[in-house]
């Protein structure tokens, strides 16, 4: 079989991991060097991914703080903080079963990145904060997947299990974001943004993380 049909059966594989509205929701595919990447740092990796479930705990208990009086926000964002601390014991666990030591690292540009570019002014900050939160856990989504068919079956198999639960979480957000701010605005508002999360994803990062771009070197 020729590399390039490998890569083919990989690439519909994926396909049929990931929803149909989250690929399309994405303006680009993961570069082949970021999974060259991820393979090459296995701790980084692990650890990089502990910090983001982490991460995305912290954001959903953030909004449940900051937007009390909207009952949907809470009980959605509840259940998220809930699954991604879920995660982060999970993960916390595999480090520890691969002798893989939990320590600080610099976050990527990734996230912060995107909020960049999120309103000032309510209700359209709501509505961007939503919206990011739906990339970042549409790209996560989208990078288990990708991994899946290069990793030891005990990894693959958690990483499946997390395809099902981010992609959930995307459309959690996304579904918020059209609630509150209508499906014609919120589809201009992504197409902004996508722009800038393609960007991202594709250009040259100094350092390899879970939401890297396409790294130039692969130093903590």
């Amino acid at each position: 079989m020729t590399t390039q049909r490998m890569t083919d059966d990989i690439d519909v594989d994926i396909d049929r991991l990931l929803p149909v509205e989250l690929l399309e929701f994405l303006p680009c595919a993961t570069p082949r060097r970021w999974i060259d990447a991820a393979l090459e740092n296995p701790a980084l990796l692990l650890i990089d991914h502990a910090q983001c479930e982490k991460k995305a705990a912290s954001t959903a208990m953030s909004l449940m703080f900051r937007y009390v009086d909207r009952p949907e926000l809470l009980t959605k964002m509840s259940q998220l903080a809930r699954e991604e601390l879920l995660h982060f014991e999970q993960v916390v666990g595999l480090m520890q079963e691969r002798g893989v030591d939990y320590s600080h690292i610099q976050a990527s540009r990734y996230a912060e990145g995107l909020r960049e570019h999120v309103a000032r002014e309510e209700p359209d900050r709501l509505i961007d904060i939503l919206i990011v939160g739906a990339f970042i856990e549409a790209r996560s989504c989208e990078r288990f997947a990708r991994l899946i068919p290069h990793l030891d079956e005990p990894l693959a198999k958690f990483y499946r299990s997390l395809v099902r639960s981010e992609g959930r979480h995307f459309e959690d957000y996304l579904g918020l974001a059209e609630r509150y701010g209508g499906k014609a605005a919120v589809a201009e508002r992504v197409t902004r943004f996508a722009a800038h999360e393609k960007a991202l994803i594709e250009g040259e990062d100094a350092m390899f993380r879970f939401h890297s771009g396409v790294p130039r070197a692969t130093s903590p």
